[in-house]
């Protein structure tokens, strides 16, 4: 079974591997508005604020939309990685936040006090977590009353094209992600905490021109990373009869999602 959930250690001690799948999107999405600013422009942000990005990974998302965002604002970078910590911590030293802190931490169980922040994010991580319940309970206590928290994730119909040709490596022709921890789960798991919840999906699509960043992707997490050469090779030939079919430019859905919950403001 194909899983970017599992061997985490492995899969995020640095942003090697998940810079292979950035760059399929980075260089193919087809949208109006790029997703980083996208999501950037859904956050219910204000000048002053605390906010806590758990699962930050390697910072991208603060790099790229930095520009957009108000000002003066606390960041708190928090990772289970020390290395995706490391390199978020590096990566936005030098933008404009009041004050920046990094914390290597699980999301299940996190060092910070009650009602610590005005928003917290979780962007496309709460798959990678055995219990998401309890980590959203978790950011749930985080919050503030009145605060924010937004999660973004994958549905089921997301790269379905893509997914289809890793069955050739054993893998299930879905995105493993939407799997762990699609919209139905989102949905069910913020509106059983928070009471309510609202969904809004990114307007976007690929238009993937390049086969072996296609394979490159797919291969960068299990089992394709452990898979044998005639296995491989077969992969290849998969991907290539893909591009074959479509004239060289392999249309490709895309379904990614942000879900906001407020918590109740204290009466």
């Amino acid at each position: 079974m194909s899983s970017i959930t599992q061997g985490q250690a492995q899969q995020y001690s640095d942003s090697s591997k998940l810079a292979a799948r950035a760059r399929l999107h980075q260089e193919f999405t087809v949208s109006d508005v790029p997703w980083f600013p996208w999501v950037m422009s859904k956050l219910p942000l204000r000048p002053g604020d605390h906010v806590l990005d758990i699962g930050c990974g390697p910072g991208w998302f603060w790099a790229s939309a930095a520009s957009d965002m108000p000002q003066p604002m606390h960041l708190t970078l928090a990772d289970q990685s020390p290395g995706m910590v490391k390199e978020a911590m590096d990566r936005c030293a030098a933008l404009p936040f009041t004050s920046l802190k990094g914390e290597t931490t699980d999301a299940s169980d996190m060092p910070f006090a009650d009602q610590s922040f005005d928003v917290v994010i979780a962007m496309h991580m709460l798959y990678h977590v055995p219990d998401q319940a309890r980590a959203i309970a978790e950011m749930h206590r985080v919050l503030k009353p009145g605060g924010t928290l937004a999660v973004t994730t994958n549905g089921i119909a997301n790269l379905a094209e893509l997914y289809e040709l890793t069955t050739v490596l054993g893998s299930d022709p879905v995105d493993p992600a939407a799997v762990a921890f699609g919209y139905d789960k989102a949905t069910d798991l913020m509106q059983q905490q928070f009471g309510t919840v609202s969904q809004a999906v990114h307007p976007a699509s690929l238009r993937v021109t390049d086969p072996e960043v296609v394979y490159l992707a797919l291969t960068s997490y299990p089992p394709g990373d452990s898979a044998d050469q005639q296995t491989l090779g077969e992969f290849r030939r998969a991907i290539d009869a893909a591009f074959g079919q479509h004239g060289g430019v392999l249309p490709v859905k895309k379904d990614t999602a942000i879900f906001m919950s407020t918590k109740k403001a204290d009466l």
